[in-house]
């Protein structure tokens, strides 16, 4: 499977790790970890050069009970962001974490690659047409109702064929509007108890049936550190332990705090078919 990243065409056989880079104050695990330039610069290139094919940068936090922030406040503290970084490594393939459109076309306008949204287009109506417009990949995720209160949305009749049901339907509406380049990310912990999650994660090989790339962002949170009985700070042998699972079940990108260790998973699990 192939997406085209600014004319560059990703193989994601095998698969591939986007690294995360919060620029929120509030973020649930390294939220306000990277106050200013200098700090911001040195994280991306460590996880650059410890292999990421792609850097994940979001100014909104999707955490349950985030704080809402204006679009005006989104575009202040993202836009910099991608400035900066492009300018110092251009050939950066930026995914803008963002479900309001405008927030996405003027990131992509300078000079980022691809849109994460964690709505798949629910959030803002405008989105599926502005992602078709741009002409980059887009990846969707499984959501119900708002970071505000999902909490309170987790009712399923079955969650594996709810979330594939929904899936369907988006990935038609994406692919009327000429949408090409389209990844699923089931949602592991939006709008989904610590049980459903690990019900997804266990039958993750039935979303291969959507023939399309799967994005598996399970990095630090809840699901293991509640199970665990820990902090997030303490569980990153937690996310090894399910990013190999993710990778067994057909996981095309990881995405992660810690590159270095996703991407050893990548090279041992692929040992596996040597």
């Amino acid at each position: 499977m192939t997406i085209n990243c600014k004319g560059q065409l990703i193989d994601l056989i095998p698969p591939k790790v986007m690294g995360i880079l919060n620029i929120t104050p509030d973020s649930f695990y390294d939220g306000g970890k990277h106050k200013n330039d200098k700090d911001i610069l040195v994280h991306v290139e460590k996880m650059l050069n410890d292999g990421a094919m792609f850097i994940d940068v979001g100014a909104y936090s999707s955490r349950p009970n985030a704080e809402h922030i204006t679009e005006d406040e989104e575009l202040k503290r993202i836009l910099p962001i991608v400035s900066l970084i492009l300018n110092k490594f251009p050939k950066t393939l930026l995914s803008i974490d963002t479900f309001r459109s405008q927030i996405a076309k003027q990131c992509i306008e300078a000079g980022a690659a691809l849109i994460n949204d964690i709505s798949a287009g629910k959030l803002d109506e405008n989105m599926l047409q502005t992602v078709a417009d741009l002409k980059v990949p887009y990846i969707m995720m499984h959501m119900k109702g708002t970071p505000q209160n999902m909490l309170m949305q987790t009712d399923y009749n079955n969650v594996i064929k709810d979330v594939l049901f929904y899936f369907s339907e988006r990935l038609a509406a994406a692919k009327h509007l000429g949408i090409i380049d389209i990844i699923v990310d089931p949602g592991f912990g939006f709008a989904k108890t610590r049980e459903q999650s690990f019900e997804l994660l266990n039958h993750l090989e039935l979303f291969k049936m959507l023939e399309k790339p799967m994005l598996v962002g399970v990095s630090r949170k809840s699901m293991i550190y509640k199970t665990l009985q820990t902090t997030p700070e303490n569980t990153l042998n937690g996310t090894t332990v399910l990013n190999t699972i993710a990778l067994q079940k057909g996981a095309s990108i990881l995405r992660v705090h810690d590159v270095k260790e996703a991407m050893e998973c990548i090279k041992l699990v692929e040992s596996l078919s040597c």
